[in-house]
């Protein structure tokens, strides 16, 4: 596969999720927050105020949350279809959530900008250039002594080395809709490395719904 093939692959993954977005089904399972990241906002309550951005919001989940919470609330995604599903969601419950079309590799933001990143299930939809693009722009954004928090995924998951190798550790399944564009996979001491910018603070090997689905769970500060 080719360079640009690869791009084209990488700058269209985020249409699988907007046709998913579109169904009340669809959304069904991506509604509350995930367990570790509701854990993460409840401390970092203590540290009011907080400026967050949700890289990768999906229908809003998360920064839903973060609103809630009484963070000033960044939201961003290729998906448009999310986008207004986050702003309804919003609008409805009275919350204020700031939101933009823009790819993670590029972030409208300034230096320096927010207290907290998350983003998850996101930033490994791409080959190793494109994950590391990613995580300097987080890096970027993020104040000293920010937090990051965020998934990969693990060598431990079931779809490590399935279908076609279009990059190192890189893999695409033709015909699986969620597959279907470029996949990541990295170890832990691989996963420290491209963070090298971050202090970690922890990480975990965890198994998501689906039987097989491993993924990394980090928690990490940049660096002063």
């Amino acid at each position: 596969m080719s360079e640009s093939q690869i791009q084209q692959r990488t700058d269209t993954a985020h249409l699988a999720w907007d046709k998913r977005w579109q169904t009340e089904e669809g959304r069904a399972d991506w509604t509350r927050p995930n367990e570790d990241v509701a854990s993460l906002i409840e401390k970092l309550q203590a540290d009011a105020p907080v400026k967050a951005l949700d890289l990768g919001c999906g229908v809003g989940r998360h920064a839903l949350a973060f609103a809630r919470a009484g963070f000033e609330t960044h939201a961003i995604d290729l998906s448009e279809t999310g986008l207004t599903q986050v702003q309804r969601s919003a609008a409805e419950s009275g919350l204020a959530v700031r939101t933009q079309v823009a790819p993670m590799t590029a972030l409208p933001f300034e230096d320096n900008s927010f207290d907290y990143v998350l983003s998850f299930n996101v930033i490994y939809h791409g080959n190793p250039d494109v994950v590391k693009k990613a995580i300097t722009e987080i890096a970027r954004v993020l104040k000293p002594g920010g937090t990051y928090q965020g998934t990969m995924l693990s060598k431990r998951n079931s779809n490590f080395g399935l279908g076609t190798e279009i990059a190192p550790d890189t893999f695409v399944k033709e015909g699986d809709d969620d597959k279907d564009h470029p996949h990541f996979y990295c170890s832990a001491a691989e996963l420290v490395h491209l963070f090298e910018a971050f202090e970690l603070r922890s990480l975990e090997d965890k198994l998501h719904r689906k039987s097989g689905s491993w993924h990394w769970h980090m928690i990490a500060d940049r660096r002063d």
